[in-house]
């Protein structure tokens, strides 16, 4: 019966981010509306609210009906005017832009890909697009179209354009280009693709650009590029020799993270073809041979969080259809395959609306990969470091209460509490409506322990467990994970949301220069001398919600103190975060989940 609720739960909250999703493909049709169609062509109704009202518009295609996702904008011919629209980037699972036989103008947007990573056709032919050609278009990396013939584009062609190896129709034709046509550009596609752009040179336009090379320095050239090769692939060998776990003196656990060394032994035929294990059977069975596609074969272009030394690394993985996971590397899994099978098993079970679900998993001779879904929105660590995106103080605040609400449910759901043993913000996610996400508990019991090696020290001292700054202090002395390691982990994390300060490093501008300690160390010396409200990150001061922010700071400070026994349960502190969210739209977002073990509810702050 509980299953069944959470199932029920989980199904609402999809439902939910559906919805959240189709609010922003209006926002984004609204834009593109109210940019460009002066003309009134477009006659688009965005006041219907009725399911699936968008995929009804002309120019407009959705992934299916059900889902409300705009796949295509195809708007070519309708007399549109004005520049690109920001809020077009609301439409980011396009996979089709046709905007051509138009009149706009101004520049193509730099973040175009930012915004539109899936796009697989570009077309802006045929326009009053001025300024250079954006570099960043190499971001759109399954783009297999792209035509901006006949528009005003001037400059060089930007070399970057050579990475898009998925390329097979380019139109740069009808410009004001110049400078040379990027070598690997010109070996690929014939002149018909560079026509009417008086100022390109190079094959396959011209013959050459500027001055001919002599030949002795082109004899000079090619020898520096033979021994730079030579050299270069000597470079490789002893690092492989060195560090690859294939080769003789290879460091167990360690490897390249770019997947350039590890990944070398599983590109064999028969590797490629062991099957993932999904815990719910997709229609069509995936492989290892999908992963490495769908990873680039586990590029360090697509890592999206370096993990711990004993956690792994994690990489985004696009799909053929433009859908995105998150496959994780373990470094070091010690577990024979059954046994590591049954935790997965235990593992794929864990199912909360405030948890990154685990989908399945791949076991390819001594590599370990594990499969989730992807958090669009990166790691709360990613999120507090950007300075153009800062999260403010509801979104905090939410983010805070989802992510206790989590942990809250790992120890009290269960008759054994499920620990986590390596929070910090790294391991908090976010999604796609910055609600947060829990990932990385229960890998704990798949990696090796310097315990179990007979070493004395604390497997979370010694890099084990744990993020440094986030490791409770009693574990110094006594290696057993408890329920309240985790609360101090987490009361760090409250800090860092409400000080925006790093939890092993203050900067010199809000601690001053003479200042060596932590965040905790910080947070205290404040408060034993009167002073916490400046500890609040500056730019949340001053916006009303002062005595709010110190409400969740005395929060975290409870949840940091040195002894154990003082600390709160997570069901307090969810609890306490709780009522600080009622006055939030998303205070009463799923709270009925089974507390049922481990409540005090005698507990007090």
């Amino acid at each position: 019966m509980r299953r069944r609720i959470l199932w029920i739960l989980l199904l609402a909250l999809l439902r939910a981010a559906a919805e959240a999703a189709t609010e922003d493909d209006v926002r984004c049709l609204r834009g593109v509306k109210a940019a460009l169609d002066g003309g009134h062509r477009l006659s688009w109704n965005l006041s219907n609210g009725t399911v699936g009202f968008v995929c009804s518009f002309v120019g407009v295609s959705c992934w299916n009906p059900q889902e409300n996702r705009v796949l295509g904008l195809n708007l070519k011919g309708l007399s549109l005017a004005g520049s690109i629209p920001a809020e077009i980037q609301y439409c980011a699972a396009v996979t089709v832009l046709d905007l051509s036989s138009n009149a706009l103008s101004g520049a193509i947007p730099a973040e175009l890909c930012s915004w539109l990573p899936y796009l697989v056709t570009l077309d802006l032919s045929n326009n009053q697009l001025a300024g250079a050609i954006p570099p960043g278009l190499s971001a759109c990396r399954f783009l297999n179209t792209l035509i901006l013939k006949g528009n005003r584009l001037d400059g060089a062609i930007p070399p970057s354009l050579a990475q898009l190896d998925r390329l097979n129709r380019l139109d740069l034709t009808g410009n004001r280009l110049s400078g040379p046509v990027p070598a690997p550009l010109g070996e690929k596609f014939d002149s018909s693709a560079f026509g009417d752009n008086e100022g390109l040179c190079g094959h396959p336009v011209s013959s050459r650009c500027g001055r001919s090379l002599t030949r002795s320095s082109l004899i000079i050239i090619v020898a520096a590029g033979v021994f730079g090769a030579v050299a270069s692939l000597a470079l490789a060998y002893l690092i492989w020799q060195c560090w690859s776990p294939a080769g003789k003196w290879a460091v167990p656990g360690r490897g390249g993270e770019d997947g350039r060394w590890w990944a070398e032994r599983l590109r064999a035929a028969h590797n490629r073809l062991v099957p993932v294990s999904l815990f719910q059977k997709p229609i069509v069975k995936v492989k290892l041979a999908d992963l490495m596609a769908a990873t680039a074969d586990f590029h360090s272009s697509n890592i999206i969080v370096a993990g711990s030394p004993r956690t792994g690394t994690s990489y985004k993985a696009v799909l053929p259809d433009g859908s995105a996971l998150t496959v994780k590397r373990l470094h070091s899994c010690p577990l024979p395959e059954k046994q590591f099978r049954a935790e997965m098993g235990r593992i794929g079970q864990l199912r909360h609306p405030n948890l990154v679900p685990l989908l399945g998993f791949c076991v390819v001779e001594d590599e370990r990969l594990l499969v989730y879904k992807h958090m669009p929105n990166g790691a709360l660590s990613s999120a507090l470091e950007s300075p153009e995106d800062a999260l403010d103080w509801p979104a905090r605040v939410k983010i805070g209460i989802g992510a206790a609400r989590g942990l809250a449910w790992l120890h009290h759901g269960f008759q054994v509490p499920v620990l986590h043993q390596n929070l910090s913000l790294k391991a908090i996610l976010l999604d796609e409506d910055y609600e947060a996400r829990i990932t990385d508990f229960g890998l704990t019991r798949l990696v090796r322990t310097s315990a179990g090696d007979g070493a004395d020290t604390s497997p979370f001292l010694n890099g084990d467990f744990g993020e440094f700054g986030y490791i409770a202090p009693e574990y110094a002395t006594n290696a057993d994970p408890t329920t309240k390691g985790d609360v101090y982990a987490f009361g760090i994390i409250l800090l860092e949301l409400v000080t925006a300060q790093r939890a092993t490093e203050i900067s010199s501008d809000a601690a001053g220069e003479g200042f060596k300690g932590s965040l905790v160390d910080w947070v205290n010396r404040l408060s034993v001398t009167g002073r916490a409200r400046e500890a609040i990150d500056i730019s949340l001061q001053g916006k009303g919600k002062d005595n709010e922010i110190m409400q969740v700071l005395k929060i975290a400070s409870s949840c940091v103190v040195a002894s154990p026994k003082e600390r709160p349960s997570m069901y307090k502190v969810f609890q306490n975060l709780k009522k600080i969210g009622d006055g939030y739209e998303y205070s009463e977002h799923v709270d009925e989940f089974p507390l049922v073990y481990g409540k005090d509810e005698t507990e007090t702050l």
